[in-house]
This record gives structure tokens, sequence and C-alpha cells, in this order.
């Protein structure tokens, strides 16, 4: 079966993790993606640890599948490069402080000019516009300013970042949504437009229940935990041997099942608790009771008698358990990847399931500038001589640059 982007090429000018990860979804449904990298060492991802043969395995997660060529922006022969392979593709992406593409010459401006039908993909931490417009961002930056590590950790506890860049991935997501949007309208018009993506954009659209419960109640939201803020029990609790996670969902019939599965049906009528948002309310004296219980079994108890009485449940698990559950496995989301001095390594595999289209991890991650040549001439007919002149004059790399492992000690 054909990909659904296969026709799609896209020139990645991104580094680091919000764009790649964001070309790497679009590679992954098809999409040709030509990662430009700045020699001599290429994305700084590149000395990420942690590392296998001397290759980071934070670089080949997310850049996997994907074409790697080697050109010096800073010099008016590699600009030049990028404004020609402009004109042969569909998508460029950046994700530089706003401001330093124009800087340089290569800008949605100027490749337009070039190009009327492409599609230019900006993601950067506060967006093209604004008072921080200028602002340096990283994840943790734009979690800290977009309120989750607010909510995020126990109550009356010190803020906590949640163990995902959810910075950096919410924002490669929505870069990914807004090139396929923007594709789809070029369907229509013929012409191609730039995207926006503000890091902190995102992490705000991601809000969503907190803002409402802020604007309906005038109170701000505060960590909770683990539970849910308006639906009790919906939590982690502690089994026997380990945690696990329930949650009745505002669906009040299922609180008498739960109790008496439980062992305390004495809580069925208590007046405290008959109502989910009594439940809610009187939180603090439920959940000692509802902990009690629950330690008193195994979690494979507790899930098999939820499984059987459609109690919504499941273990939580490990990042071990999660890469070795059977469900995890039968939707083959753990794919091994080989590349010839990296070695093999499982990698997270694409979600998107589509019933008359393939989609899947097409390849191993590039060696800085692995694909120059290639590209090069497939795209613009220079041949291996023109290429050759090109490297030894410092425009660009190809493969058999640098060893990057002298940067990763």
């Amino acid at each position: 079966m054909a990909k659904p982007l296969d026709d799609i090429r896209i020139l990645d000018l991104t580094w680091v993790l919000s764009g790649p990860y964001a070309a790497m979804v679009l590679s992954d449904l098809g999409a040709d993606v030509i990662k430009v990298e700045r020699p001599p060492w290429g994305d700084v991802a590149r000395t990420s640890g942690p590392y296998q043969n001397g290759w980071s395995g934070y670089f080949f997660s997310i850049n996997r599948g994907k074409r790697s060529i080697a050109i010096d922006l800073t010099r008016d022969e590699g600009r030049n490069l990028l404004l020609d392979l402009a004109e042969k593709v569909d998508v460029v992406m950046e994700n530089f402080t706003p401001g330093t593409m124009d800087r340089l010459g290569i800008g949605y401006e100027a490749l337009r000019e070039r190009n009327p039908r492409l599609i230019f993909a900006s993601t950067s931490g506060f967006g093209q516009t604004g008072p921080y417009r200028d602002h340096p961002a990283v994840d943790i930056i734009v979690q800290g300013m977009g309120g989750v590590m607010s909510i995020t950790g126990e109550p009356d506890g010190d803020p906590v970042r949640p163990g995902v860049s959810y910075g950096d991935i919410v924002g490669g997501l929505y870069t990914a949504i807004g090139i396929l949007t923007a594709l789809h309208e070029r369907g229509k018009s013929g012409e191609g437009q730039a995207i926006d993506i503000s890091m902190l954009d995102a992490q705000v659209s991601v809000l969503e229940n907190a803002i409402m419960r802020y604007f309906v109640t005038g109170e701000a939201p505060k960590p909770l935990g683990t539970r849910h803020p308006s639906a009790t029990p919906f939590q982690a609790f502690p089994a026997a041997d380990g945690w696990i996670v329930v949650a009745l969902a505002f669906r009040d019939e299922q609180w008498p099942i739960l109790c008496a599965l439980l062992g305390v049906t004495d809580l069925i009528d208590d007046p405290r608790f008959d109502t989910g948002p009594k439940r809610t309310a009187n939180h603090a004296a439920l959940e000692p009771l509802l902990f009690e219980a629950f330690k008193k079994q195994p979690r494979e108890h507790w899930l098999k008698e939820f499984l059987a009485a459609d109690i919504p449940s499941g273990p939580l698990n490990t990042i071990e358990d999660v890469v070795n559950d059977p469900q995890v496995r039968h939707r083959e989301m753990i794919q091994e990847v080989t590349h010839p001095v990296a070695g093999t390594l499982p990698v997270a595999g694409t979600p998107v399931r589509l019933s008359r289209s393939e989609s899947g991890i097409a390849g191993p991650p590039p060696s800085m500038g692995e694909h120059t040549a290639e590209v090069l001439g497939e795209l613009l007919g220079m041949d291996a001589e023109a290429v050759e002149a090109l490297r030894e004059a410092g425009v660009v790399a190809t493969e058999g640059g640098p060893d990057i492992s002298e940067l990763t000690q």
C-alpha cells in the first residue's frame, strides 16, 4: 500500500525536538523529509545522550526515516542552494528564533517568490508576533509559563515538570496539523502560505479543563496528584503489590458496584459520598477509606474484578511495563530500527492506522550530510564533480564528516 503523503517533499531546517518531532510524524505518513543540517556537526541533538555505538539515542528516536543534507546557510552559496531547493519542495520547516530566516535572506517572502505554492511552517516558543516574540524558549520554559507545571504534582507540593516534554511535543503535533491543513487548502486555492505555531499557544490550547474551571469558579486550579478535579473516584490507588488506576468517569450507577467489590458497602449510601459531586467535595474523607480497601488485594485481583464489572481500570505501568505490554506489542507500537553504525534500537512507532494506506517508519536516521550528493543531484541536477567542488569550498558537507563521538564524551 502507498503511504498517504508519499507525494509530499519537505525541506526540514528544524533542530532538537519540536520541529524534528513534527517532521517525524509526517515522515511516518510518507513524506520525503530532507533534514537540512549545518556542517560540521549538524543538529545539536546528535550530541544528546544516552548513546549507542557513539550514536545519540535521542537523535535516533525522532529523526528516523529522514534524509540529511549539510549546507552552511551563513554563506551566500549555501543560501542560494536553499533558495533553489525551495523551488522543488512542498514544505519548508524551521524552528529558529523569529526573524532568523529573514536575516539570512531565506524567510517566507523570499522563498514564496521562488515557489508560490510553498508552505512555510515556523515553530517557536512564543510565535512570530507579540511582546515575547524574540525571547528564547525551550520546553521547560514554555511548560512553566503555560501553566501545566502549576497543576502537576501533589497538593501543597512543589511544582512538577511532567515526565514528557509537552512544551515541545504538543507544539510539534500542532505544527504537523498546521502543515496538513495548509496542504489541504492548497489543493483548493493552488497557493501556499505561512504557518505560525507558538509553543506557548499550544500549551494554552491543551489546558481546556483547567481554563474552564478558572473562569467558572474564579479560582486558579491547583495540583491534585493523580485525581480528577470533578470526577471521583478517578485516580491511582495502591493495591497490595503496586498501583492501579480506576475511573468512574461520571457514572454514578457504578459507585455501588465498586463499593461492593471493595467490600465497603457501608459507603454506598453514606450521604457524604452518594453522588459524584459529593464524593469530589468530600474527597479528603473518602480517599483514605478507599486506599485501605484497595491495599487488601493485589493488582491482578482488582483488575480482573473491575473488568468483569465494566469498571474502567488498568495497571499503573512503568516504561518497562509499557514497552512489554501485550496490547502495545499487538499494535506494533514498538518498532526496531537498524542503523549500520548505531545498530538496532527499538523506538515508538506511529499511532496512525489507516484502512487503505500504509504508515510507519521509513528507515533509520541519517548520518549528517549522508544524502547531500543524492539530494542535490536528484532535485537540482548537480553531478558528483559539482557537489565535490561545493564540499571543498566548505559550502556543503557529505557523508564521512567529523566523528560526532568526540562531542559526546
